[in-house]
This record gives structure tokens, sequence and C-alpha cells, in this order.
């Protein structure tokens, strides 16, 4: 169950003069991309340098925020008519991140989820149900392509219409399933209301929000199928970073196309395998844009042993996040993007606090509670109706995620002395 053998087993050897080529290219294309020209110039580091895998230590990181200073095209490598399609991700301060991809990302991108989907035995005879977001999150498209690159019949279903999406799993004899995993749980449940039994169904994969092993024995059992992790960045392609084989035991990074380190996140010092720390990536074989060493926040280690599958390098499930993003239903949200939301309306006062939970049909609720300045909150119960739904629109509009906002007292929430706690996540991880 191999889409590209060579380079799935490559050998370390091999591999090793593989990754070194591709990231001098990567090297030679950054100097198209002034922030990196720039920053290397202060580092005092020239291409040349960059003799040996080992010397990659010599380059320095890449963090979000530098890629949110360059908004919109600051990291493009290639002219902008060469971009053929652009994705973005959402950004604290109300400006998102955003990637862009030349033709031939687009047919590397594809060929990576292939090689994901093949991996876990899925081919041209399958039926394949996209159940995520097609607009600019990369899931949706990413995907989608990848799954048409095999040959399998791409049902391009999108998220919402619960009911609807499980006629057609029946009505088409749907084989395989990608969504996030809440609404995996929230299509088993409606499925045993209906008494649909989705017999077709053998395969899920699921990403873009952690999931705990609990939840997949749980989806296994309900659904009936095999539950893959999928895992990736829109900063690197989308999808298609790693993937589960069907051994379940840790995700394959596709290292002739990435080199992965794990770093201790406070130090920026390597960790050994098996030691916990950042996931750093530099992407190999991206044109629009490449980046170096880029810090995910994502929190897992190296795996040691071979896998009996064939392929090699690994890493843990992802235990958690080095800073305080929160992912609700698969969009990514940060407590510094809701201020900068909230503190840019004159009614609402100094205190809010967030609250995350999840609901009965196993999908994300966010919960904000507002404190509203006392000369608002002492109006009439219409003003504080229409200032209740005045946030509740302005977030929306940038989160694009519907949040519930309860409006509270001044001086009602919580102060902190030290660093502010705002948010209270209640989701069991169990």
């Amino acid at each position: 169950m191999y889409w590209d053998e060579r380079h799935e087993t490559i050998r370390p050897a091999e591999l090793e003069a593989l990754q070194l080529r591709r990231l001098r290219e990567t090297i030679e294309r950054i100097q198209n991309v002034p922030f990196y020209r720039d920053l290397l110039a202060r580092e005092g580091v020239r291409p040349d340098d960059i003799r040996t895998l080992d010397d990659l230590h010599r380059l320095p990181f890449t963090r979000k925020q530098n890629l949110r200073e360059g908004y919109p095209f600051g990291f493009f490598a290639v002219p902008r008519k060469e971009v053929v399609r652009i994705h973005t991700t959402s950004g604290t301060t109300g400006k998102p991140t955003v990637v862009g991809y030349t033709r031939g990302d687009l047919d590397r991108w594809a060929d990576l989820i292939a090689r994901a989907m093949t991996m876990i035995g899925l081919s041209a005879d399958d039926v394949f149900q996209n159940s995520v977001n097609y607009g600019m999150f990369t899931g949706g498209l990413g995907f989608h392509y990848g799954a048409e690159r095999i040959g399998m019949t791409t049902i391009p279903a999108g998220t919402g219409n619960t009911r609807r999406q499980i006629e057609m799993i029946e009505d088409f004899g749907v084989t395989a399933l990608h969504c996030t995993p809440s609404y995996a749980m929230h299509l088993a449940e409606v499925a045993e209301e209906m008494g649909a039994g989705l017999e077709s169904l053998t395969t899920g994969m699921f990403g873009a929000e952690p999931w705990s092993d609990a939840t997949r024995r749980a989806l296994q059992d309900r659904l009936g199928i095999t539950a893959f992790d999928s895992y990736g960045l829109s900063e690197l392609f989308g999808p298609g970073v790693a993937f589960e084989c069907p051994e379940q035991n840790g995700l394959h990074i596709w290292h002739d196309s990435y080199i992965v380190e794990i770093i201790d996140p406070a130090t920026g010092e390597s960790c050994g395998p098996g030691e916990r720390g950042e996931l750093v990536v530099t992407p190999l074989i991206k044109e629009a844009m490449p980046l170096l060493r880029y810090r995910t926040g994502d929190i897992t280690m190296l795996l040691e042993d071979d896998c009996p599958c064939g392929r090699t390098q690994r890493i843990a499930r992802f235990s958690g996040r080095v800073d305080d993003m929160l992912i609700i239903r698969g969009i990514n949200v940060f407590p510094s993007q809701i201020e900068h939301i909230l503190m840019a309306l004159p009614e609402v006062g100094d205190q809010f606090m967030v609250y995350v939970d999840r609901n009965e049909h196993h999908l994300d609720e966010m919960t904000i509670h507002v404190e509203v300045k006392r000369q608002y909150f002492s109006g009439e119960l219409t003003d504080l109706a229409r200032i209740q739904q005045k946030i509740v629109r302005a977030l929306r509009d940038t989160l694009e995620l519907r949040t519930a906002v309860q409006l509270v007292e001044p001086g009602s929430l919580p102060r902190f002395e030290g660093k502010a706690r705002r948010v209270v996540d209640r989701r069991s991880t169990v």
C-alpha cells in the first residue's frame, strides 16, 4: 500500500543526500523573500554555509508572528502571477496568515495526501466523503484533490446538514470519511437516532483538533470504522504533513518533503528521540512560500523504533500546545484575537472570560462572559440585547465561528495579579 514507495521507504543515506539537496534549493529560493534575506544577512549566514544537515541549526527559527507581519504577500518567493491559489489561517489581531501555492505546489500537495490515503488502504475503488469546510481552510481542498489524484469517487459534502450527510453515506455507499473528530461523534449520534447502520463505511480520517485514544475507540465502535489521525498546518501546505499508518502507533512524517526537529520550547535546544518538545518543520518542496525552521507550537516527540509498515520517521500523537491557542471545531482561536475584537467595541469593559465546553452532541461550544461598561449595563434590557448581538456579530465576522456571549456586571469577573488566565477549557481529554 504505497503511493510513492521509493520516497516512503527511502534508506537513511539516500534520504540525507536528498534532504540536503532540497534544503540548499530552499535556501536559494528564500533569497527572494526580503524577510529571510535580511534575517540571514544579520545572522551572518550565507547559502554556501549550509554544507551538511547539521548546519540546519545555524539557521534562525521562523514564527507565526513573522508570517502575520508579512501580511499579505510578504513571504511569497515567486511573483504573484505564479501564485494560483491562496488560503488563509485565522490571525490574532484580525489579520490572517496568507499562504500561497504555485501549480507545482498544488501537485506536490495532492501527492502527499494521496500517499497518506493509499497508506491506509484506500484506492480508486473507494467512495470518499469530505465533510470539512471548503472555504479558506486548507483541509477541504487538500483532501479533495488528494482523493481525486488516487481516482476515488469524491463527494464534496462540506460541513453541516448532518442528516443529509448520513443519507449520502448510505445512498452513495461511502467507504471513507474525513472530518473533525468532534463532528464524527455528532454524526455517530445522529446516525443512531435515525437508525442508520452506515454499513458501507470502513475508514475515518480525523484531524484539525486534538482527540484522544478514548475518542478513537468510541468512533471505531460507534461508526464501525478504523480511525486514523491526520496532521498538517496551512503554513506547511495544509493536511498531509504527517499521517498514521495501519499500525495506529504514531504519525509518519513525509521526510523527503519535510525536515523535522524537536526542540525545548523555552531554550530552543534540540531534544533527543523519546523527549517531548515543540515540533519544528522545514518544508523542502514549497515554491510559493518556502519556510525555514517553522515553529509549529505543537508538542510531540520522535519515536525511535522502526515501524512494521516499512516507513521510517514517526512522531508521537500530539499532547498539547506551547501557546494558548484553542481549536474549536477545527478553527484556530487565540485569546488575544478575542481580546482584540472585544476591546474595539466602545460598550465593552476591561475584562472577559472564555469558557469552552463539549456539548451533548460532542461538539465544541465557546461561551464568552463580557463585562459591559457601567453606563451601558444600567440601561434598558433592549439596549443590552443590542450590545450582546453586536458582540456576537463582531466575533462571528472575524473568527468565522458561532459563539455564545453573556453580558455581566462590571467588576464581576476575576482579576489577575500576574498573567491573566482568561480561558477555562472544560472539554475532557480522557
